[in-house]
């Protein structure tokens, strides 16, 4: 003979939702016996349709719906006609029988006695270790109040109430209720925080008369760290920004719109300053951060009447700029990450976007994007992508750079992606 198979025991991982669908309860007549118990019991119909066989199927629940019970109405010849009218091993547990059993009595329920204290003695042993901590193997005797009640087809059930039972599922009653506000009002703020967020990306793209640009940010979370901008500059400039909080969730989206509030708010009293524009920016994000706080960024500002592009890279990505003639260009770090040191000295470096120049500027969620060999997206596969796509408008390049993005990583996202392109005109 083989062994019998062995299962191994559900983890807390692998654990499914299940539940008791519903319990059957034979009748003569459904709509007498509906009415029996949204009447006298004060139940709640759950369910009143017509199935395709053309059957009518009732169902009824108490009013906290954790059980459901479904009205059967077999016909005379059918076996299960004798079943209408038995005792029933379907159990009511209740806060207060004696207040039931009153309530009930003046609707025209039947009861077979009067509620009556029980004592019923529980073996310890037998009690799995989750119950055994919720009943209190330690008090194995409890007393509890306990009658039995008939509805109108003579089916008879139970009603009792167990104090600590009672008190238990009392307890666990309120904590999930609790959890799941909790959660609801999480879900709600977080909802609020991303609506908020989306405003603070820039809403409209001040126009250009030699550069054609689009710039988007795609968050793994209802908010995120990256940050993207298009600040006016005035005098045909235009700054363009993408940066890099630290961290994660709702701490990085603060102080992304705090570096973002800087940023506008000084960006209007240094003109033609990016340099002391920077400096000004490093200092109040230290002084409104917590120590260890810090982001990257790339900051350029772009001259409309001469093409040319002064530019900081905080400790960012390099920027890529794609000459007309497919020749790459770099615009690598040469200043370090804002938010560390007060200390901070910020140096500007100058290149020039002729005709036909691609400018991308992109955060680590683009190259640091992995597949399912766990392989990184790459500045080269992004390269690729930019010279595939160049003759297209800036808005398709980007939405064709992130396609082809969750094309190769097209799993869970995990970090914003955030790009910015931008196209010299002729």
């Amino acid at each position: 003979m083989g062994s019998a198979p062995q299962f191994a025991p559900l983890t807390a991982a692998r654990e499914r939702f299940l539940g008791i669908h519903a319990v059957r309860i034979f009748v003569r007549d459904l709509d007498r016996a509906l009415q029996f118990y949204l009447d006298q019991l004060g139940f709640r119909l759950a369910i009143d349709t017509r199935l395709q066989s053309g059957d009518r199927w009732v169902a009824v629940s108490p009013p906290d719906g954790s059980t459901v019970l479904s009205l059967v109405a077999p016909k005379p010849d059918h076996p299960e006609y004798k079943l209408i009218g038995r005792s029933t091993p379907v159990v009511f547990i209740t806060e207060d029988v004696p207040a039931t059993y009153r309530e009930w009595t003046l609707r025209g329920v039947k009861f077979n006695t009067p509620p009556r204290l029980k004592r019923i003695k529980f073996d310890p042993a037998a009690l799995s270790p989750r119950n055994n901590v919720l009943l209190g193997a330690e008090s194995p005797i409890w007393g509890g109040v306990v009658t039995r009640f008939r509805d109108i087809d003579g089916n008879s059930f139970t009603l009792v109430s167990f104090d600590e039972v009672t008190h238990a599922l009392e307890a666990q009653r309120r904590a999930e209720a609790e959890k799941r506000d909790a959660e609801r009002r999480v879900a709600q703020e977080l909802e609020i925080a991303r609506q908020v967020q989306a405003q603070l990306f820039p809403q409209n793209l001040p126009a250009l008369a030699t550069l054609d640009y689009a710039g988007r940010c795609i968050q793994a979370r209802a908010v995120g760290g990256d940050y993207f901008d298009f600040l006016h500059l005035g005098q045909r400039r235009l700054g363009f920004v993408v940066g890099d909080v630290a961290g994660k969730g709702i701490a990085a989206a603060l102080l992304m719109a705090n570096l973002q509030a800087n940023l506008r708010s000084l960006c209007a009293t240094a003109l033609g300053q990016p340099q002391a524009l920077l400096n000004s920016v490093n200092q109040l994000f230290c002084e409104n951060t917590t120590d260890g706080a810090y982001a990257t960024l790339f900051f350029a500002e772009y001259d409309d009447s001469t093409g040319a592009l002064r530019y900081a890279n905080c400790g960012h990505l390099s920027a890529l700029v794609l000459r007309r003639d497919d020749s790459l260009d770099r615009l690598h770090s040469n200043c370090t990450v804002l938010g560390l040191f007060k200390d901070w000295e910020c140096c500007i470096e100058e290149c020039r976007l002729h005709p036909g120049d691609l400018l991308a500027l992109y955060t680590d969620g683009i190259t640091e994007s992995l597949n399912e060999r766990l392989e990184e997206y790459g500045e080269a596969r992004l390269v690729n992508s930019l010279c595939r796509h160049r003759d297209q408008s800036s808005s398709q390049v980007l939405d064709a750079v992130v396609h082809d993005v969750r094309q190769f990583s097209p799993h869970e996202q995990y970090d914003d992606l955030t790009l910015i392109i931008a196209k010299s005109r002729a």
